[in-house]
């Protein structure tokens, strides 16, 4: 069984080697600052152009090899990694700051990734012949160097469900983690590269501009999958027009959701709706940012979700009974802070819920309770922007129309919910959402690892997809005759 955590702290990895890296930075545990989890490589251009040129020349071969060869290999790795699932958990939840049952169910989902993608390849890879007077097929072929840059928030899955269907396409890859949290994904992606030839899979870590406009801005990168702010998503944009690469882009959220007079808000429904607000302590792009609720049922919702928050247990994840983490670095909680801080200060009121788990200790981690916040109009600042963060505005409206209205007028079109027991009125409503996806009754992931939708707006790029992603890492063509 191959080596974890401490065989990849302070290193990069090019061509099969792992690498000391000159300089280094401390990765710390959100729950206790004064915990040093590992070291994080900051690599420079120079490092950056080694891997691309690695991955470059790995590209070569690997994008002959068979599709049957490319599947078989990955699931092979998914038997191996899924039996360092359970060694691996605390160290995503000591670098991330996940809860234990979060964090396990993260690193489980990584080998399905593995195996549905490995499956979906062998018939999505098939020429199709459309039909017609003349014999004409589509036949896929992989694209070149693709690089992953990855978020801190989730790491693992929104790594895997990128260098996944990239390196099954027949692709070589270039993935940057974030530096905030790179240990688990790195110790994963060392049990996938030993099942692939050397070069297929390149790791370099550091800083995000330093590395980004290297990527970016190398003709041999002909892909780029970007997980993480709009801002950031528009500097990849610019920088990566100058060779007209393919992006792949899921980018922020400010997602609502709009409860119906006719909303069932019984226990299970509060619960769903509390676990749309308050996944992984609210840093999940497509967590519920913003609640509409008609005016006949506003005191009774912020009711109900005063008394599911009072039950959240705040604390270190790696303790069994917590339900919520700290946030994952200084920067989001002093953000989150200040935006509380800001909306008090505009005559909002706060009310803040849950349990510290260890009070003696608050001060040691990135804590915040989970809070709801009404008084507050759609255009306040907390209404506006994507908090990631467990505090959720609350607002109430009049007609469905304006929820409507009041949902889409944001430049962000992630996800939506809509809460009522009309279905037919759901599905109205959903045509009229400007959002990738919208949820009846819930606001949560799809549970079938075939299935994503990016956002419109500047939510994203590309649309996704019944396949694993493949889709996004390889081109189509005709063969004609």
């Amino acid at each position: 069984m191959i080596s974890t955590h401490p065989f990849v702290s302070g290193k990069y990895f090019i061509g099969g080697e792992w690498i000391q890296a000159e300089k280094t930075a401390k990765v710390i545990n959100p729950a206790n600052v004064n915990e040093v989890v590992g070291e994080v490589a900051l690599c420079s251009k120079t490092q950056v152009d080694e891997a691309i040129k690695t991955a470059a020349k790995a590209y070569e071969n690997w994008s002959q090899s068979e599709a049957e060869d490319r599947a078989r290999r990955m699931q092979k790795a998914a038997e191996e990694l899924k039996n360092i699932v359970e060694e691996n958990v605390s160290l995503l939840v000591r670098e991330n700051g996940k809860v234990l049952v979060e964090a396990k169910k993260d690193l489980l989902r990584c080998v399905d990734i593995m195996n549905q993608a490995a499956e979906e390849l062998l018939e999505w890879w098939k020429p199709e012949t459309l039909p017609g007077n003349q014999k004409v097929q589509i036949r896929k072929r992989p694209r070149g160097v693709t690089a992953v840059i990855s978020p801190w928030n989730s790491p693992m899955i929104l790594t895997f469900k990128r260098v996944i269907p990239a390196i099954l396409a027949g692709n070589t890859v270039v993935v940057k983690p974030a530096t905030n949290c790179p240990l688990t994904i790195m110790t994963f992606l060392n049990v996938v590269s030993s099942y692939f030839p050397d070069g297929v899979i390149n790791i370099v870590t550091g800083s995000g501009s330093v590395i980004g406009e290297a990527i970016c801005t190398d003709s041999r990168v002909r892909t780029i999958a970007f997980v993480g702010s709009t801002e950031t998503g528009k500097d990849i944009m610019r920088a990566a027009s100058g060779s007209v690469k393919n992006l792949y882009m899921e980018l922020g959220g400010n997602d609502a959701a709009i409860i119906l007079s006719d909303a069932n808000l019984d226990d299970e429904a509060i619960k769903r709706l509390r676990i749309g607000i308050l996944r992984a302590s609210g840093q999940v792009c497509s967590a519920i940012k913003r609640v509409y609720v008609h005016e006949s049922r506003y005191e009774e919702v912020v009711d109900k979700l005063k008394k599911e928050f009072q039950r959240i247990v705040v604390g270190n994840g790696i303790q069994p009974d917590v339900d919520m983490g700290p946030l994952n670095n200084k920067s989001q909680f002093e953000y989150v802070k200040g935006l509380v801080e800001r909306a008090v200060e505009s005559g909002a009121t706060i009310i803040t819920a849950g349990l510290q788990l260890d009070p003696d200790s608050w001060e040691q981690g990135y804590f915040i309770l989970p809070s709801i916040i009404t008084g507050v109009d759609h255009n306040s600042e907390i209404v506006r922007v994507e908090q990631f963060g467990p505090v959720i505005p609350v607002l109430p409206f009049s007609e469905v129309k304006e929820a409507v209205q009041l949902a889409n007028d944001s430049e962000f079109g992630l996800r939506a919910s809509v809460w009522t027991e009309n279905e037919p009125l759901a599905m109205q409503l959903a045509d009229q959402l400007e959002a990738g996806a919208v949820f009846h009754n819930n606001h949560t992931v799809f549970r079938d690892l075939h299935l994503d939708f990016p956002g419109v707006k500047e939510s994203g790029l590309s649309r996704e997809t019944r396949h694993c992603g493949l889709e996004f890492f390889a081109d189509s063509y005709g063969l004609a005759d």
